[in-house]
Order: C-alpha cells, then structure tokens, then sequence
C-alpha cells in the first residue's frame, strides 16, 4: 500500500527556514521521480521542485530562486523539502507527490 506522509510543517518568522520530510511507504523513493507542490489559502496548488531518478534536483523560477532544494534519503526511503528565507508568500499546505499518489500535506505558516 503506497503511502506519502509529509511532516515538519509549522510556524516560522520570515527570513526563517523549515524542512519538511515525506515518509515513503509501498515503494522505493529512488525509483520514481518525486516533487512536491504546495497549496496557499485560496489559490491553486502549484509545484514547488522535483526530485529525479537520478537523485538531481531542480527547483521553480520564479518565487524559488534558490530558495528551496529537495533531497532524499534512499536508506529511510524519505524525501525532503528544504526552505530557507521564508516570506509571507510561502505560507500553505506543502504536499509530496508521485504519479497519483499524494500525502495529506503539512502546514507551513510564515507570520511575524
């Protein structure tokens, strides 16, 4: 049974960093190309980086730049997302994606 478990959501100051983690259960996270998008409050969900096969990793231009890197770690089979220099327009739902299979997202809230 697949499952996708984000964690490491929660309250952060701007300029601050967080780094969510996606438990992978069902398959092997270096299997697959694996992204994560994020939702804010009253907007449509947008992806945020990808993590490929090979283990690289690109991020979005835009409100990315440079920001955000995404890794994983084949041993524990988890995938992360890590967020430096938070501003008030990454606060949403963070979610872990592969194929058709999503987790249940994680919090982030960037507030002074």
């Amino acid at each position: 049974q697949v499952q996708l478990v984000e964690s490491g959501g929660g309250l952060v100051q701007p300029g601050g960093s967080l780094r969510l983690s996606c438990n992978v259960s069902g398959f092997t996270v270096s299997s697959y190309e694996m992204h994560w998008y994020r939702q804010a409050p009253g907007k449509e969900r947008e992806w945020v980086a990808t993590l490929s096969r090979a283990g690289g990793s690109f991020t979005t231009a835009g409100f990315m730049k440079g920001r955000f890197t995404t890794s994983r770690d084949n041993a524990k089979n988890m995938l992360y997302l890590q967020m430096n220099s938070l501003n008030f327009e990454d606060t949403g739902v963070y979610f872990c994606n592969m194929g058709s299979y999503w987790g249940q997202g994680t919090q982030v809230t960037v507030s002074s």
